[in-house]
């Protein structure tokens, strides 16, 4: 555990509420951003799926280069400010007002920017809260239990997306009459799902705020937290030249989490408009593959504490390319469903996998400052990969071609993971 002063001791229910977060914080970005507004605004609000793709592409892309400018900057300031909950506290609120703005958007061509500016905030919400949560990781656990702990995490942050879902599913958009009175003509049988997502988060991510530590305030006022931190942030940038495994493994990691986030950006529409699935047939894969993601999250966890989190990383991340690579040829819709539940397997060990390995190989005196880096290698050139493949998209009018450059992302970082060794070995 890392050497820093918390305002209370670390207790289970600290552990099990910090865990439970992510079952909170999961259905923006996985009923929201990819398996159900992502459809609906193609299909519903656009009118054209191949012109719905590329907008959704390139408004993930806007958030995603804002994502990039703000999380080293705030990462940096919370820092040399201390706690990381008042931060964590508004960006949740941010992504929480936006999810439930989302009720209004009509299908309707004049909501296509307002749908957009929705979407990005949600986005940015989500993703710069995110570093703040990860960031408390090696202020809780122990070194040798930092896999288990992170793996159970992203774990109930499968299960939690599942289950609302699922609640999505069976309450909102099966029933052949909408309930409480929905109008299914005007699509609010889906809008309202959006209001779903948003209670989920504030009803399930309060225990954080309540039981989890934090570090303790360092008593310093706004302005100077800022030039403290962004002080901090210059100097650690500096510093990342003698830390060249830090570095190598954050360049990986910047092209495969690149592929990664672009997968789940756009992979219901893939779904939706490639394999002909209707918002339920969308909603029914997405609890699959969450279901199989989710074990292999919980399943993968024992790997990373037993045999190192690189190596789990270099298996499951190579897995995922093999899977995702016949995904895009197959065109039998069982395949699509079988290699999909495979792909699952191995989506949540590499995002655990990742963060733990952070937490191995960062120096404790660097925690803070690693983990805004670690951040920032997410979302630098995140919006890369959803510009690329809606231009590509666009220019063949091809998904699958677009949807390629996945694949060719993540084998780039893999190739660039294989010089970094094991923490602590040669």
């Amino acid at each position: 555990m890392s050497a820093v002063q918390l305002d209370r001791p670390v207790k289970k229910r600290g552990l099990a509420a910090w865990c439970l977060f992510d079952w909170a914080n999961s259905p923006p970005p996985t009923v929201v951003v990819t398996f159900v507004f992502a459809p609906y605004f193609a299909r519903g609000i656009v009118g054209n799926e191949a012109e719905g793709l590329a907008l959704w592409s390139w408004g993930i892309a806007a958030s995603a280069l804002i994502i990039a400018v703000l999380a080293p900057i705030t990462g940096a300031i919370a820092d040399a400010s201390g706690p990381r909950k008042p931060w964590l506290a508004f960006f949740s609120a941010i992504t929480i007002l936006a999810t439930a703005g989302l009720w209004f958007a009509a299908p309707d061509p004049t909501w296509i920017i307002p749908t957009l500016i929705l979407v990005a905030l949600v986005n940015i919400g989500f993703e710069t809260g995110t570093v703040f949560n990860n960031a408390m990781l090696p202020d809780l656990a122990e070194p040798k239990t930092i896999g288990r702990l992170s793996g159970w995490a992203w774990g109930l942050g499968y299960a939690g997306g599942i289950a609302c879902l699922c609640a999505a599913l069976f309450i909102f958009i099966m029933p052949e009459q909408a309930p409480f009175g929905l109008d299914k003509a005007n699509s609010e049988h889906v809008r309202a799902v959006a209001l779903l997502v948003a209670g989920w988060y504030l009803f399930f991510g309060w225990p954080l705020f309540v039981w989890t530590p934090d570090r303790v305030s360092s008593r310093v006022t706004i302005g100077a937290a800022a030039r403290n931190g962004m002080r901090r942030l210059v100097e650690t940038a500096r510093e990342l030249r003698h830390h060249k495994d830090i570095l190598r493994f954050l360049i990986a990691r910047l092209l495969y989490i690149d592929g990664l986030n672009t997968l789940f950006a756009l992979g219901g529409v893939y779904a939706a408009t490639t394999f002909a699935m209707d918002e339920e047939g969308v909603l029914s894969f997405a609890i699959a593959l969450n279901i199989t993601a989710g074990l292999g999250a919980f399943g993968f966890a024992w790997m990373d504490d037993k045999v190192g989190a690189r190596k789990t990383l270099f298996l499951t991340l190579s897995c995922l390319i093999v899977v995702s690579a016949a995904i895009l040829i197959v065109e039998d819709v069982l395949w699509f469903w079988i290699l999909g539940l495979v792909l699952g397997l191995f989506i949540g060990p590499v995002q655990s996998a990742s963060r733990s390995l952070m937490a191995r190989m960062t120096p404790p005196d660097m925690t803070g400052e690693m983990f805004g880096f670690f951040a920032l290698s997410g979302k630098l050139t995140s919006f890369a990969g959803p510009l690329l493949v809606g231009l590509v998209a666009y220019a063949t009018d091809s998904q699958r071609l677009g949807m390629g450059v996945i694949v060719v992302l993540m084998l780039l970082g893999l190739l660039i993971l294989r010089t970094v060794p094991e923490p602590g070995r040669e």
